[in-house]
């Protein structure tokens, strides 16, 4: 495992919004869901997508957008189209002439919304709920709209989606998780690897043979007993030199990694019901809750007990949480 999966893997479709809006011009649609994370594609056709902040972005047929929330965003036929559709939720679409909600009304087959069958343009949205501690690192690792452009390269990802759109059968809904799933990485992966995605250096360091095995090797094993020497070992490289390599390329020593990614894991697992201190410390690799306490005020700025009692970010350490809530279907204009 390494560190890219184990940020992904909290983002992960089900029973998501997942599906198609066909749209003929002028069509405008304004996305106000508050999910962590929407991947849009054009599918036919092309338009523009509006941030919330800076200049609208065009979107040619293939292009996939991330759109990293809370903020509401639109996509449009062209960039002065006023919003016909709000969407609010998996079951408020309202219309912005007259407040109706179009979620049902506009239905033209599974997953699949529109007046009519053809049209100028085709919008796939997926919408995402970040699960998780380890989604906020990946989340800060995002601009605000990620763009992988098409570049007239097929996508093996979209032929799958459009087959599986074409007609109801049974375990679709499992089926679309999974392919919206591998659209996801797929596109942050392809984001990452783009000279303007600017990775962080954890993502830079997965590629180099000596700190990419020792990452690898914290994140299969993050409550094994790691010492310098023993990850230097793993890396096959001497302790010293691993260390300065560790450090310079990620940015930080490696316990110091391995601390950090452990107190993620902690928090999480601080959530969950039945946990108790001492139970979480022994999952993350402390043989005593004195230790891993300590550890984790220092690294959280608060308490493990009072992390638990008071819920996320209970103290305010931490990165911001982007919220999610419910997601939205597609309507039509």
């Amino acid at each position: 495992m390494d560190v890219f999966t184990d940020l992904v893997r909290g983002f992960r479709a089900d029973g998501a919004m997942f599906g198609q809006s066909i749209l003929t011009a002028p069509w405008s649609h304004r996305f106000a869901h508050d999910a962590a994370l929407t991947v849009c594609t054009l599918l036919e056709g092309s338009g523009w997508l509006l941030p919330a902040a800076g200049e609208p972005i065009r979107l040619e047929c293939g292009d996939v957008a991330i759109v990293r929330g809370p903020d509401p965003f639109v996509v449009a036929d062209e960039p002065g189209t006023e919003p016909q559709i709000v969407i609010h939720g998996s079951e408020l679409c309202l219309s912005t002439a007259d407040g109706t909600n179009l979620a049902e009304t506009t239905r033209l087959g599974p997953r699949t919304w529109g007046a009519a069958r053809t049209g100028t343009a085709a919008l796939l949205i997926g919408a995402y709920q970040a699960r998780g501690e380890p989604c906020d690192r990946l989340l800060c690792a995002l601009p605000p709209v990620a763009v992988v452009r098409a570049d007239g390269q097929p996508c093996p990802e979209f032929d799958l989606i459009k087959v599986e759109l074409e007609r109801e059968r049974p375990g679709q809904q499992l089926v679309l998780d999974r392919l919206l799933d591998l659209l996801l990485v797929c596109t942050l992966r392809d984001w990452f690897a783009r000279p303007e995605a600017d990775p962080p250096a954890w993502y830079r360091a997965l590629a180099d043979p000596v700190v990419g095995t020792a990452l690898r090797a914290i994140h299969d094993e993050p409550a094994r007993p790691w010492t310098v020497a023993g990850l230097a070992r793993a890396a096959g490289a001497s302790r010293a030199a691993f260390a300065r390599r560790f450090t310079a390329m990620v940015g930080e020593p490696p316990l110091a990694y391995l601390t950090g990614w452990r107190m993620t894991l902690a928090a999480d697992l601080l959530t969950e019901p039945g946990s108790t201190v001492a139970t979480v410390a022994s999952r993350v690799g402390y043989a005593d809750g004195f230790a891993f306490s300590t550890a984790f005020k220092r690294v959280r700025g608060t308490s493990p007990t009072a992390y638990r009692a008071g819920g996320r970010y209970a103290s305010g350490s931490g990165p911001s949480r982007v919220p999610a809530s419910s997601v939205a279907k597609p309507a039509t204009s």
